[in-house]
């Protein structure tokens, strides 16, 4: 599936995201994210269990946590056919080993395949993950997404920052 750039933001369902995550910690988030995506249909209720490990055990490996508020959990999943994704919203903040110390408010959360395929480009994916970067880094981003009232307009924010 090729998506450009500008489109990203279509591979964001609001089904996937939340405006305030229940959970207080780490663990809590990556389960959160996971029911998220099992919710909005995009992640087969059988590999719930193994994606939860897998953002576990990538976050031992480096913290997600990049600065600025922002996390960007992510990791690859035996069994997946396409990326999935999901924009969360702790607006207290949240303790992540962040590079900055900082607690993380905003969480793209990402779950992409082991493997290559006809639906997965990884170099495609490494341009998402950019995409994803850069918003990161944009204070207008982070000050709106904080202040939006539905699901709907988080995505709609995304939209925006696209065409930006």
């Amino acid at each position: 599936m090729q998506t450009r750039s500008k489109d990203f933001w279509k591979l964001f369902k609001p089904s996937a995201c939340s405006l305030k995550l229940k959970a207080s910690t780490q663990d809590g988030v990556f389960e959160e994210i996971t029911s998220l995506l099992v919710k909005s249909k995009q992640l087969d209720p059988s590999l719930a269990e193994e994606a939860v490990t897998a953002f576990k055990e990538r976050e031992l490996l480096a913290s997600t946590g990049v600065g600025s508020g922002v996390a960007i959990p992510h990791t690859k999943l035996a069994g997946l056919e396409t990326p999935i994704f999901s924009l969360c919203l702790a607006p207290e903040g949240l303790e992540w080993n962040s590079v900055d110390g900082e607690k993380a408010q905003i969480f793209f959360g990402v779950l992409r395949p082991d493997r290559p395929s006809e639906t997965f480009d990884p170099d495609r994916h490494l341009d998402m993950m950019r995409w994803i970067s850069s918003l990161a880094r944009v204070a207008d981003f982070r000050r709106f997404a904080l202040a939006v009232s539905t699901r709907k307009e988080l995505v709609d924010l995304l939209k925006e920052m696209s065409n930006a």
